[in-house]
This record gives C-alpha cells, sequence and structure tokens, in this order.
C-alpha cells in the first residue's frame, strides 16, 4: 500500500490548527443554521474569489438543484453529456428534460456553434460546464442566450480560484454553482456553493436552502434543508489559509507533466488557455490508440497492475446512462466528438503530496506501452 498512487488525495490542513476551530463550535454551542464560521467563510470565500455573494450549500449537487429552483426554470435546458451525472441529475430532480449537445474538441466544453440548433419554444435555460476548470466560452454563449432569451448557470464544479484577464470566470452567466467534495482543491469535506450577483437574489437563495423559511414564522416558498454546518465551515476556513500554495504546487506538478509527456506519440494533453489563471484540478490525457498502440483502456488497466489509479472521467458519458440514453439528443451520431472523447479520455493522479519520483513512475509506465 506504501506504493500505492491514487487519482487525486484530499489537501488535509494540520490537525492541531483545526482544533481551536473545534473548540469554538463547542464554546459557541451552535453546529448549523448559518452559524458564525458559516457566515464568516462567506465572507471570506466571497473576497478570495472576487465575487459579490456567494451561499453555502452542503453539497455541490443541492446547489446545483436549488440554482435551477431559484431561477424559475423549467422546460428543457441545453448541456453537455461530458460531465459528471450530477449535472443532469440536478435536471431530473426539477423535472426539466436535458438537452445534450456536443462539446468542441480543444478545451472539451460545450460547444456553442451547436447550441442554436438545440433550443426550442421549451429550452429555458444552458447549463454549461467550466469542464477540468478550463472556461467556457462564455461571451458566445451569452451572446446566444440573451437573443434567445434563455438563463444561463454555470456548473463550475472544477473552477475554483479560475480567473479570466484578471476577473472570476464565476462572475459570468446568471449563477455559477461550485463544489467543495473532499476530492476538490479546496474542500469543506462535502459541501459547495451558489454565486450569484444581487443582494435579492442572495436572500432568495439563503430561503430556499433553509425550507423557504423568511424569519422565525415566514415560510415564504417551499424550500429544502441544504445548510453547510460549523464544522465544516471551520474546516473550509482553515483550508483557505493554505489555497495558494496547494495551487502552486499542482501547477508544479502540472508543468512537470507536461515537460515528460509532450514527446510521446499518440499522447496529448489539453493546451494553457491564455489569460487564464488555472485551478489545476485535474490532469487529463487523451490517447490515440492508432498512434499510441494501445487504447486508454488497457493503459488504464495497466497502470492499476502498477499500483496506480488513474480516472477515466468523464467515462461514461452521461448521455449513456440507463436514465437518459432514451431522450432523442443522447443520439451517439449527435454526440460525435463527446463519445470520442469518453473513449480516450484519462485522468493521471494529482495532489500536493505527489513526488516527483511518484510521477516519473507513472511516467515510465506510460513510455514502456505493451
Amino acid at each position: 500500500m506504501n506504493n500505492r498512487i491514487t487519482v487525486t488525495q484530499p489537501c488535509l490542513p494540520p490537525l492541531e490548527e483545526f482544533i481551536p476551530y473545534l473548540q469554538q463550535i463547542w464554546d459557541n454551542k451552535w453546529l448549523t443554521n448559518n452559524g458564525p464560521l458559516h457566515n464568516q467563510l462567506e465572507r471570506e470565500l466571497a473576497d478570495y474569489l472576487g465575487v459579490k455573494y456567494i451561499s453555502l450549500f452542503a453539497n455541490g449537487t443541492l446547489a446545483l438543484i436549488s440554482a435551477l429552483q431559484a431561477l424559475n426554470i423549467t422546460g428543457e435546458v441545453i448541456t453537455t453529456p461530458f460531465s459528471f451525472v450530477a449535472t443532469t441529475h440536478s435536471l431530473w430532480w426539477n423535472k426539466i428534460t436535458p438537452v445534450f449537445v456536443d462539446i468542441e474538441m480543444e478545451y472539451l466544453n460545450l460547444d456553442p456553434a451547436k447550441i442554436e440548433a438545440a433550443i426550442t419554444p421549451r429550452t429555458t435555460a444552458i447549463m454549461p460546464v467550466h469542464v477540468y476548470g478550463n472556461p467556457c466560452q462564455m461571451d458566445e454563449i451569452q451572446r446566444i442566450a440573451d437573443k434567445h432569451g434563455l438563463k444561463v448557470i454555470y456548473d463550475a464544479a472544477h473552477a475554483f480560484g479560475v480567473k479570466k484577464d484578471g476577473v472570476s470566470i464565476l462572475n459570468q452567466g446568471d449563477l455559477s454553482v461550485l463544489s467543495f467534495h473532499a476530492t476538490k482543491v479546496f474542500s469543506t469535506i462535502e459541501g459547495g456553493a451558489i454565486i450569484c450577483h444581487t443582494e435579492d437574489m442572495k436572500r432568495h437563495i439563503d430561503n430556499l436552502k433553509n425550507f423557504g423559511f423568511r424569519g422565525e414564522t415566514l415560510v415564504e416558498e417551499p424550500g429544502i434543508n441544504a445548510k453547510l454546518n460549523e464544522v465544516q465551515a471551520a474546516y473550509g476556513l482553515l483550508l483557505l489559509k493554505y489555497i495558494d500554495g496547494f495551487f502552486a504546487k499542482r501547477k508544479a506538478i502540472t508543468e512537470l507533466y507536461q515537460s515528460l509527456l509532450k514527446d510521446i506519440q499518440g499522447i496529448c494533453f489539453l493546451p494553457d488557455m491564455n489569460g487564464v489563471t488555472h485551478g489545476y484540478s485535474y490532469f487529463p490525457i487523451l490517447i490515440d490508440e492508432d498512434v499510441y498502440g494501445m487504447s486508454r483502456d488497457e493503459l488504464y488497466e495497466k497502470l492499476k497492475e502498477n499500483n496506480i489509479f488513474t480516472r477515466r472521467y468523464f467515462y461514461p458519458l452521461i448521455s449513456n446512462f440507463e436514465p437518459y440514453r432514451e431522450l432523442p439528443s443522447a443520439v451517439p451520431d449527435n454526440l460525435s466528438i463527446a463519445t470520442k472523447v469518453a473513449q480516450q479520455v484519462l485522468c493521471l493522479p494529482i495532489y500536493v503530496e505527489l513526488t516527483e519520483e511518484d510521477i516519473q513512475r507513472i511516467i515510465e509506465i506510460i513510455k514502456k506501452r505493451k
């Protein structure tokens, strides 16, 4: 087990530094329901991320579900099949029909050139995903949304800390949704958040996540219980002190991977985006079987045999899962790029404690092929 390399590991802050936060919770006897640490984390995150308003959630999926509720989204929503299934599940839970549109090849995000053909009279919104934290073509998506009177909700689960031209991409669209799951660079163990742009919307979202209460005895709407508790908030406050160091280490790992992989025929990785400050959440590679001489799945198994655990992320496509495969938009012919990429993609291990020796070991196995 000492030689085991996993695709990710949580970024754990020093335990001794967590104890004072727990002592504060014990002293306050305030465990949940917008406690002082919860409110402090909202303020510090808004400041760190460069956004006006943020509402914390128990997890990212509840945040997605609530974001759709907050904007009264109904009917059909255009989205990508190349994401984690929570993206589309949030639509299903709101009785919304997902309409899958293919991705673009360069950064694997929703392709704006294919959105308008998928719009129908029932379309009310677009839900793109900043895949691996690489920003979507946000200006073009917003242009299309404005032209057709649609809302835009970004699944920004991978995009914590990502900026374009010095501005947080979380300020784009009507709402952006973050995940703070344990596998993310910034984590509250479980958790998530909605980014919004007005005080009124922040108040509306806060009500939704607390059963619809406004005040002690007034329930204005049928809300849900999706609040982040004080222990999770404490963990997030402590982790936030280390986040810039985590980003720097993950950047160094990414650059090392890039330098060691660039001359291996049949292996490619996503290029850096100009003007973008990355979060280095993942390191995906694409494997061209005909050139490389081995399929993605064969390499995945070979690495596993050597105690190296990668992830085929995202495979299968959401559109191939049982709840969605019968949808008209799930036809593989309409999703040719996403279908191809799902057969080629492999996310290599990346986490703060991954060593150069670990990376060299991974690369040596990739170089050997069969």
